[in-house]
């Protein structure tokens, strides 16, 4: 994937139930640094406090934890090892995770929402301060926002009417932090990353004795991939989940869009951004002849991306002059891209490639995480824009809000830095042992198996898919293509349902998609629980 600003890219843990060793010197005077000679660097920590918020004009009041947990590896033991040297002052890896609980007081069995970020390695600030944490920040929705001081409201759209919400930061994000010789390599992974999730989860199910609630996950980015990881790992653990919801999803990482090019042989990256294309040129007034309704034209071009547009790209050298021309055409009809550039891209265009031509007249570059935004090219002659427009116009309104909030309302956070991302590139495992296997498959990261078993093995399982039209990050048509290829049985394709919005990536950047989102996510809650 291309790496602009990968903290970005949108994506639980926190409070333990076992008291840790008193952190020594050293880390109470840098709290921020990793510990590797201490026998247990963290201790949980936590902070309670109360508030209300309206949503929708409704009241919700609520008990807000903020805190750590502890959680270790996959292969770690409490008991030490009878072979161990003497003398051994190693430290075993763990992770103290952070997270904000908001609970309606007096009903245990309500239930309760577990939200992340992706990344991989990002703060789950955006999730909180944007979309469904009790106040939100508010931004411009297609240009940058104006520097500080930033507006901090009280959500109208908080989830909190529906469910309780626990957002949780990464292992090395936000105020989570990893120490142990081997804490990258323990912590920074696909399947390490989703047994951490479900050792936070185990144990804060057990601390606030929330076992009977109904359960779900919603991830954003790579958020979505570390759900379906992590719901199969839970219901090996025989935890079942009511839903699992998906926000901007990313789960076979074969059809990504950030530099197919790179992968030759594989169509597929081309074929499922075509309709993302096709709805920015919409959006920027670049299509030629009329501007047509939306969705009738995003209908017809995912209809010609698996058919006419994916048969050509299947024929490769073997296509006839005659059918590339026309297919030329209908991709300059599609995109407003010059004919010519599509001729010489032989017929496939990169996410990065359409960002950076789009606008070029203008000198332009759209967005990656929401191609609404654009900016100007800090190198008009390149192939692909150097930074992302969305990134850029939003990112110090939600880090200062972030920072802002958790310290004067939560009092969580003095004398700690909050990272907005673990710094993971470089150090990532994407490697992943699907279900039924011992070890990793050294192939592109897909965890469709992963979310496929978890739901054969609970039946009852409800996933929802959200997305919206101007994200190129994670493209909304390769969602469908994921949902509609997952290996179940095609009575479970029932379980799944989608709901589209005109925003980006972080569809909630746009206030009435957020409204949206609230709505429909609220209303998956409310039938899924089993509360009558």
């Amino acid at each position: 994937m291309r790496t602009v600003t990968p903290w970005i890219l949108l994506c639980v843990l926190a409070l333990t139930a076992a008291n840790g060793i008193a952190a020594s010197k050293a880390q109470r005077d840098n709290p921020d640094g990793d510990m590797e000679k201490s026998e247990s660097p963290f201790k949980a920590e936590q902070t309670a406090s109360k508030g209300s918020v309206k949503v929708e004009g409704r009241r919700v009041d609520y008990d807000a934890y903020a805190g750590t947990i502890i959680v270790h590896p996959a292969d770690w033991d409490d008991v030490p090892s009878n072979n161990e040297k003497e003398g051994d002052k190693s430290s075993p890896s763990e992770a103290s995770m952070f997270y904000v609980a908001y609970i309606k007081p007096g009903d245990d069995n309500r239930p309760v929402t577990f939200i992340f970020n992706g990344g991989p390695g990002s703060a789950t600030m955006w999730l909180h301060m944007g979309a469904f944490g009790p106040k939100r920040v508010l931004t411009a929705e297609d240009s940058h926002t104006p520097a500080a001081p930033y507006s901090i409201v009280n959500n109208d759209y908080s989830l909190l009417d529906a469910s309780d919400l626990v957002f949780i930061d990464a292992p090395g994000a936000g105020f989570s932090r990893i120490a142990g010789k081997d804490r990258d390599k323990d912590f920074y992974g696909v399947d390490e990353d989703a047994h951490a999730f479900a050792e936070f989860i185990s144990q804060f199910l057990s601390k606030y004795d929330r076992w009977n609630s109904p359960k779900y996950l919603f991830g954003e980015s790579y958020g979505t991939t570390r759900s379906a990881a992590l719901i199969s790992v839970l219901q090996d653990r025989a935890i079942d989940f009511n839903g699992v919801i998906m926000l901007s999803q990313i789960l076979m990482f074969d059809a990504s869009a950030d530099e197919p090019q790179t992968n030759p042989g594989v169509d597929l990256p081309f074929m499922l951004s075509l309709p993302t294309y096709a709805a920015t040129a919409w959006y920027h007034g670049k299509l030629p002849g009329e501007k047509p309704a939306l969705r009738p034209f995003l209908d017809e071009v995912e209809r010609f991306a698996v058919t006419d547009y994916a048969e050509a790209l299947h024929q490769g050298a073997a296509l006839p002059a005659e059918d590339r021309k026309a297919i030329i055409e209908k991709l300059h009809g599609y995109t407003g891209l010059p004919k010519d550039y599509i001729d010489r891209a032989n017929l496939r265009i990169n996410g990065g490639q359409f960002e950076k031509t789009l606008l070029a007249d203008s000198n332009d570059s759209t967005g990656r995480l929401d191609t609404r935004f654009s900016g100007p090219s800090i190198n008009p002659l390149s192939e692909e824009i150097q930074y992302d427009p969305q990134a850029s116009a939003i990112s110090s309104a939600y880090y200062s809000a972030l920072n802002d909030y958790v310290r004067r309302t939560l009092h969580y956070g003095s004398g700690k830095a909050y990272k907005p991302s673990a710094g993971v590139w470089g150090k990532w495992d994407f490697l992943h042992a699907p279900p039924g296997r011992r070890s990793k498959v050294k192939q592109a990261t897909n965890v469709m198996p992963d979310l496929a078993d978890a739901m054969k093995q609970n039946p009852q399982l409800k996933v929802m898919l959200n997305a919206g039209y101007f994200d190129l990050a994670t493209p909304y048509f390769e969602g469908v293509y994921e949902m509609r290829h997952l290996p179940i049985p095609q009575k479970l394709q029932q379980n799944i349902e989608y709901a589209f919005y005109e925003s980006g990536h972080m569809v909630y950047a746009k206030e009435d998609s957020l409204k949206s989102l609230h709505d429909k996510v609220a209303d998956f809650i409310g039938r899924t629980s089993n509360l009558k």
